[in-house]
């Protein structure tokens, strides 16, 4: 086997163990409390995936933690019940197998003896005293001990197994061949390279443990004849003692960990067969345009075949970037599939009794959107946690269950995915939240902003209404972050509350981070993309009057107060139009209605967002930029942002509370 099949074969197992051990995880939190023999399946099965493929490659620490692993949840397969501790034990191997295979895959050296609390912790969960464990071993002695024949099917190699790799790691623990038996390799000329023909005797050590020649061959069973025998009766009862790790205050319970996203991505054949339809029909329309490229007279038929071609050209370009988009998106259970241990550890940290409530799953969101939502999500879990949910005490005597529930939900609405995290706690404190906001400048003296205005203070950079800083939150850092990267993501973040009910916070995120369908305007000979998700509708401006409210004009839409903003004013741009001539597009941003003045709608189509921020610099109000079809760079609006000034800018008189004076 070459170096780059073998690092591309290592590169899958690291990938799959990562995934096994998420899947772990994930089973270990309902192994106590809803066990199911599928479950105790499941886990066995993975973490017994781990260590063979650990041993395959000689990932010795990885292999010897996940062995005792093994044995434990072999017990609960076999009927023992599960408990808290086992539970606990198992989840405490699993954050040193993942730190193990973290450092193994840098490239980074393991030192084994950091296993060996945690390895004590799980004998001492099977029942055995955790300071001093019983096992058989096998007592040094001079010369072999081991005596191996190894005889591979014919078909093994066709498996992915490869048997010199086992014999490389069996060399490892000081075991030698000492024959290769050719009696079943065929002639040359009817030699099947895919077929393994070869036999081996070998000899192993004394000092090496029955244990560790089965793993060694854990992956090849029912793929060949094996026969272990003892060459010396020394197998011996001996004691080995494992030290009790000192007590110590429990540490902080950080963020789940998370490595950097991985280079390949798991995708469906069906997923890959759309995207070669869509080759194919290129194709033919590359064929149909082709035929019309010569030198014949341009006659009415050929323009109308032209025409059909570009239509179909463009039907199949799109479809051809859905089916791409679909290739890059994940499942968001990626990401939910970290939190239940969050909840799970930090919960019991501060003595919470609380329950995770998972749905929408399978809602499938871009992996490059995927991968910076992780922060978001587990800053907002985590201040669920410790600010929003009560103890059982002061859930009781308010009449909720003693039990606190988070729930996340995810789906998909028009060409956005929204996220929804909520808890059934105490609530924001508004009062509270306004007069901090105010002690800080926030918000002027006499202002009465909206709720949910009060609400989304949380997420000013270093607020926090904590009266004393503890190893969970109260430094006032968190919200922000998740208020700054849902931003980075061009989505946006809502939160309302209800005191004694809980807490709600919504964030919706594009599909993608490269293509949005967008309505193109003009203003003055400029034009402007407004991505087609905002928008409610188009008006013409003379159907309504406009009043004076504040620091702008506003309309009465079906009994609705809509705020008008002058884009050409607020963007600086000279010449644009004047009067009730001009258009009223209505967009949506938090909820609330804004109207935009253009001059004009040119086209709605698919734009690819090129960043500001790298090219250029940041400018508020714009979310990007683009270039169309005739080479000319559109700016991108971010309504979000818009609406933020202008409610900023009126925020002494807010539209909402003016509806009868604008009437």
């Amino acid at each position: 086997m070459d170096d780059a099949t073998f690092s591309a074969l290592l590169a899958t197992f690291f990938e799959e163990s990562f995934e096994g051990l998420d899947r772990t995880e994930a089973g270990l939190l309902q192994l106590h409390s809803a066990p199911s023999p599928e479950v105790v399946a499941d886990l066995f099965r993975a973490i017994h995936s781990i260590k063979g493929g650990a041993g395959a490659f000689g990932i010795d620490e990885v292999t010897g933690l996940a062995h005792v692993m093994e044995n434990l949840l072999d017990d609960v397969r076999s009927g023992t019940p599960a408990t808290p501790e086992m539970s606990a034990a198992l989840l405490s191997g699993v954050d040193h197998l993942r730190r193990s295979l973290d450092a193994r895959q840098a490239g980074r050296s393991v030192d084994v003896t950091e296993h060996a609390p945690v390895i004590a912790r799980l004998v001492a969960a099977r029942g055995a005293p955790a300071a001093v464990v019983t096992r058989t071993t096998e007592a040094p002695a001079a010369g072999d001990a081991w005596r191996i024949r190894f005889s591979p099917h014919p078909h093994m190699m066709r498996s992915g197994n490869d048997p010199l790799r086992i014999l490389a790691h069996l060399a490892t623990l000081g075991v030698t061949v000492v024959a290769a038996d050719t009696s079943r390799v065929p002639p040359l000329a009817e030699l099947d390279l895919s077929a393994c023909r070869l036999a081996w005797e070998l000899r192993g050590p004394s000092t090496v443990l029955r244990a560790e020649l089965d793993d060694a061959f854990a992956w090849v069973e029912g793929d060949c004849d094996l026969a272990i025998e003892r060459d010396l009766p020394t197998a011996v009862e001996v004691d080995v003692v494992v030290a009790e790790p000192a007590a110590r205050a429990p540490a902080p319970v950080a963020a789940p960990e998370r490595r950097e996203g991985s280079s390949t991505l798991r995708v469906g054949i069906d997923k890959i067969d759309l995207l070669m339809n869509m080759v194919g029909e290129l194709v033919i329309t590359q064929s149909m345009l082709g035929e019309l490229d010569d030198d014949r007279p341009i006659d009415g038929e050929r323009v109308a075949r032209l025409r059909e071609g570009l239509g179909l050209l463009a039907r199949t370009t799109r479809a051809l970037q859905e089916s791409v988009v679909r290739l890059r998106s994940t499942p968001v259970s990626t990401v939910f599939a970290r939190l239940p241990r969050l909840v799970h550890d930090l919960g019991r940290r501060l003595g919470k009794d609380i329950a995770i409530s998972i749905s929408g799953e399978t809602t499938e969101l871009d992996r490059t959107v995927l991968e910076k939502l992780g922060d978001p999500l587990v800053h907002l879990v985590r201040n669920s946690i410790d600010h929003g949910i009560e103890d059982a005490a002061t859930r009781v005597a308010a009449g909720k269950p003693a039990q606190g529930t988070i729930s996340l939900h995810a789906e998909h609405r028009g060409s956005a995915v929204v996220i929804v995290i909520s808890d059934d706690g105490r609530g924001l404190d508004l009062p509270r939240i306004l007069a901090k906001a105010k002690d800080r400048g926030l918000v002027s003296p006499d202002a009465q902003p909206h709720p949910d205005e009060i609400a989304a203070l949380i997420f000013a950079p270093g607020f926090s209404t904590a009266t004393e800083v503890s190893e969970v939150s109260g430094r006032g850092v968190g919200m922000d972050v998740v208020m700054r990267h849902i931003k980075e993501l061009r989505g946006d973040v809502a939160v309302t509350s209800e005191p004694g009910k809980g807490t709600r916070t919504v964030l919706s995120l594009p599909l993608t981070l490269a293509i949005i369908d967008g309505q193109i305007v003009r203003l003055a000979d400029q034009a402007y993309v407004v991505p087609l998700l905002a928008i409610r509708e188009t008006v013409e401006l003379r159907q309504f009057k406009q009043r004076r409210f504040g620091t702008h004009d506003v309309i009465r839409l079906r009994d609705q107060i809509v705020p008008v903003v002058d884009l050409a004013a607020m963007l600086g741009i000279q010449g644009a139009g004047r009067g009730e001539g001009r258009l009223l597009m209505i967009v949506e941003a938090d909820g609330q209605p804004l109207g935009l003045l253009v001059d004009e709608l040119l086209a709605q189509q698919q734009v690819v967002i090129k960043s500001l921020e790298t090219n250029f610099g940041r400018v508020d109000g714009l979310a990007g930029a683009t270039i169309l079809g005739d080479g000319r760079v559109a700016f991108i609006l971010d309504i979000a942002a818009l609406y933020r000034d202008v409610r900023r800018q009126g925020r002494s008189a807010s539209p909402g509370s003016g509806a009868d004076r604008a009437a």
